[in-house]
C-alpha cells in the first residue's frame, strides 16, 4: 500500500462510532466471525496456525507477540465497521469532501537564501466533494500510489494554486510527484 492509501484507510477508520475489541482473544474472535466461522481462514490471514487462532478463542493465550499483534490489529481495523466507513466515504465524495496535508517544495531559482529560493512548504487543503470522489473511486479500481498522488496534485492544483481559474492561468499540469508525504482527512 502507499501512503496516500493507507491515509485514506486511517481516515476511514478515524470515522468508527465504537472502538475496535482490544484483547487478542476478543479481536479473533472478531476475525473468525467475520470469515463465517473459519479458524483455517483466519490463520492463513495472520500467518500463524489454525490451532494457535483456537487458543486465543478459547484465551489460552492471551499476549501475541509483537508483530502478530499489529498484524491483528491492522486486519480488524480494516473490516471493523464497513457500512460507517462506506457512509463516511459517500458523504465526503457527495458533500463534504476532503482535507489533505502535505509538504511541497516550490519556488524559483534564486540566490540561495532569498526569500524567492525553492523550499519544503506545509499545505492544507479542503478539496470538494469531485476530487475526493475521483480519489476514492481511483482506490476502488486499485490505482497506484502515483495515479492517487496524481488526483490529489490536481486538485491542490485547482483549489491552491489556480484558486478554481481566477490565478496563475498558465501553470503547467500538476505532478504527483511534487508532493512529499501526504495524509487525507475525512
Amino acid at each position: 500500500m502507499g501512503i496516500i492509501d493507507d491515509s485514506l484507510d486511517r481516515a476511514a477508520a478515524r470515522t468508527a462510532t465504537r472502538p475496535i475489541p482490544r484483547s487478542a482473544g476478543a479481536q479473533v474472535r472478531f476475525l473468525v466471525k467475520g470469515l463465517k466461522g473459519s479458524t483455517r481462514a483466519v490463520a492463513q490471514l495472520l500467518g500463524v496456525s489454525q490451532r494457535t487462532v483456537e487458543r486465543y478463542l478459547r484465551d489460552q493465550i492471551r499476549r501475541p507477540r509483537p508483530e502478530l499483534a499489529e498484524r491483528l490489529a491492522a486486519e480488524v481495523r480494516k473490516r471493523w465497521q464497513p457500512r460507517i466507513r462506506d457512509r463516511a466515504r459517500k458523504q465526503a465524495a457527495t458533500s463534504t469532501g476532503i482535507v489533505v496535508d502535505t509538504r511541497a517544495r516550490f519556488g524559483f531559482t534564486a540566490a540561495p537564501g532569498t526569500s524567492d529560493d525553492g523550499r519544503v512548504r506545509l499545505i492544507t487543503q479542503h478539496l470538494p466533494p469531485v476530487y475526493a470522489a475521483r480519489l476514492f473511486d481511483a482506490q476502488a479500481a486499485g490505482a497506484t500510489d502515483a495515479e492517487l498522488q496524481a488526483v490529489v496534485a490536481e486538485g491542490l492544483q485547482d483549489q491552491y494554486f489556480t484558486d478554481r481559474g481566477r490565478r496563475a492561468p498558465g501553470l503547467p499540469p500538476a505532478r504527483g510527484d511534487d508532493l512529499l508525504p501526504i495524509s487525507v482527512d475525512d
